[in-house]
């Protein structure tokens, strides 16, 4: 369902938002090698993050990317929609461009379910509520 651009994306915001009570701001290099993924890679998502205000950046010698206590309050879904885009809870499970009820692939019924409860979850879990169980280490960002 969701792209692997867009994981390492809400990896990256998780990061922030655990070390947002520090007050210092994080580097590319820093974020990549925490949440184990391309320095490359995480340069383009924090770019777009950023235009999207999901996050913010500061430029110079003492800058890096940072989420503030406002934007923490944000729920994972707004993540989700700046990478994604909003059409994600939409498609079907199998990639078919013309699913829908009336014109269902043979998992939708199923997969409609389990996208839709997906869908619930990142409507209701804030930015803040994912990184409490990594701050705590009861859950981490690398494997």
């Amino acid at each position: 369902m969701l792209s692997l651009t867009c994981k390492i994306a809400i990896k990256a915001v998780i990061y922030l938002a655990s070390n947002a009570d520090s007050g210092e701001k994080a580097g590319i290099r820093q974020i990549a090698e925490s949440i184990n993924a391309s320095e490359h890679t995480v340069g383009k998502l924090l770019q777009a993050l950023v235009k999207e205000k999901v996050i913010n950046s500061i430029k110079g010698p003492n800058g890096g990317f940072y989420i503030s206590a406002k934007q923490m309050n944000n729920t994972i879904i707004h993540v989700i929609v700046a990478i994604d885009g909003k059409d994600v809870f939409d498609e079907c499970g199998l990639g078919l461009s013309k699913c829908s009820s009336t014109h269902p692939c043979p998992m939708h019924n199923d997969y409609k379910k389990i996208r839709d409860q997906f869908k619930n979850i990142c409507q209701q879990k804030k930015i803040r509520d994912l990184c409490e169980p990594v701050n705590e280490g009861f859950a981490y960002l690398a494997g």
